[in-house]
């Protein structure tokens, strides 16, 4: 008899994630996951403590997958490029992306780019309760208009539509955040 596969948590999510993108996330199963990995679903409990914190990695590998911006960057464009890079990781996975609406983000690899905007708008001058607050705003913007589109809400648009009504969401957000700092400058 052959030595059992060795495997890791990295690669209990890769297989997670392919098997979520080729099936869809009612694939994702304790069991399936483990017959593609060559092992028992006992040896994935190594790696994972049950089924909600596979989910988690799962948002984890999504969110992973948006690159953080240069923190010398200006915090306007840093924002724009995380929206932009989430806009991308719901392109490269419709069946799954739906997930991150349902799930917050709570591993330490999926909090990074939560992370990454609350340094952005620290830096435009925001209070710490405003920067809270425009954070859950901006992602339930931007992760809305991601998933609608993954998940063909917009099938009937063209791409320059859709890349028109991005880029006029992040003018709105921006007009929002700036608002929120000239409150925010007039309260103190």
């Amino acid at each position: 008899m052959g030595r059992p596969a060795q495997i890791d948590r990295a690669a209990v999510l890769a297989t997670s994630l392919t098997l979520a993108d080729e099936q869809g996330l009612s694939a994702v199963t304790m069991q399936a996951v483990a017959d593609r990995l060559g092992v028992t679903p006992m040896a994935l409990y190594r790696h994972v403590a049950n089924k909600a914190d596979l989910l988690d990695g799962l948002v984890e590998s999504i969110l992973e997958e948006v690159p953080l911006p240069d923190a010398a960057d200006p915090w306007p464009g840093r924002l724009a490029g995380l929206a932009q890079g989430t806009r991308a990781a719901a392109r490269r996975h419709p069946e799954i992306f739906p997930l991150l609406l349902q799930r917050a983000a709570v591993t330490p690899g999926a909090r990074r780019t939560r992370e990454a905007v609350y340094g952005a708008l620290r830096e435009a001058g925001l209070t710490e309760d405003d920067v809270v607050q425009l954070e859950r705003l901006l992602a339930t913007v931007i992760l809305g208009f991601a998933a609608s589109e993954a998940g063909g809400r917009f099938a009937a648009h063209s791409t320059a539509e859709l890349d028109a009504d991005f880029a006029r969401i992040q003018e709105m957000l921006a007009w929002y955040i700036l608002a929120a700092i000239e409150t925010a400058k007039h309260a103190h």
